[in-house]
């Protein structure tokens, strides 16, 4: 089974959203398309509110491992949420690998606590010989504050299937924290999230085989400044796999546009 070095860290990740609850996720897509951390999916769907659809699309880009990702999504009236990737890799006859990843993610109907079942199919091409994997999970984010700092706890658990995965059981946890609100509004995110599973199986720059992954970063919700409140523009730049020597800076862009206002 895949080791867990930081069990003790999630721990702490486990006291830091107090009780008030509120918003405070920036809502954008993890690296396999899911919204979510960078690893971890969150219980949330890409645009949320009674009513509400919204489409998304965007990519990352891993500089070490020169692999880059291009990902969308589709959150249809709050209880739904459609995602799709695909991870173009370099190897070594100057060709490129292309994995798809396509994603699907139902929002139970809680009110307090945002949860969520889903799952994502890998179809993976590693020098032209094809496979298949697949992972389901349920997702739960709970928003509250840190002090005085709007935050929100992400925990998923669940399964990969796949030939080499007999009896691992897939668990994440992480954590976004709004950066001095009182500056910056909600715009400047302190994202940080653990698990021992990968956005896929063939995952480049963020291998949780072994030890699992730490992944931390920026996320900037440019939606949050007042000019661009009607459209998602969200900006990542973090560090993936920090403990170990595959480490790799990532950046990503999500732009996403509302396809039906909240009748709120």
């Amino acid at each position: 089974m895949k080791k867990l070095p930081g069990f003790l860290f999630l721990f702490l990740i486990l006291f830091i959203s107090n009780l008030p609850a509120q918003e405070s996720s920036a809502l954008s897509m993890s690296l396999n398309g899911a919204t979510g951390l960078y690893t971890v999916p969150s219980g949330n769907l890409g645009w949320e509110g009674k009513g509400k659809a919204g489409l998304d699309a965007g990519g990352s880009y891993n500089f070490f491992s020169n692999n880059g990702i291009a990902k969308m999504g589709l959150s249809l009236f709050n209880w739904v949420e459609l995602s799709g990737a695909l991870d173009i890799q370099p190897r070594e006859d100057d060709a490129n690998n292309i994995d798809g990843i396509i994603g699907v993610k139902i929002r139970l109907p809680t009110k307090r606590t945002a949860i969520s079942i889903g799952g994502n199919l890998q179809l993976l091409n590693h020098r032209d010989q094809f496979s298949s994997a697949g992972q389901i999970y349920t997702a739960a984010t709970y928003s509250g504050e840190f002090f005085t700092w709007p935050a929100s706890t992400s925990l998923a658990i669940g399964y990969t299937i796949s030939e080499e995965n007999k009896d691992n059981i897939d668990f994440g946890m992480g954590f976004d924290l709004v950066l001095l609100p009182s500056v910056f509004g909600r715009i400047v995110h302190w994202i940080i999230d653990y698990s021992n599973f990968s956005y896929s199986i063939q995952a480049l720059g963020d291998d949780a085989w072994y030890r699992g992954c730490l992944n931390t970063g920026l996320r900037l919700d440019l939606a949050a400044i007042p000019a661009l409140s009607k459209i998602k523009l969200v900006f990542d730049l973090a560090m993936l796999d920090i403990f170990d020597h595959e480490r790799t800076v990532s950046m990503g862009l999500v732009v996403g546009v509302p396809i039906v206002k909240s009748t709120k």
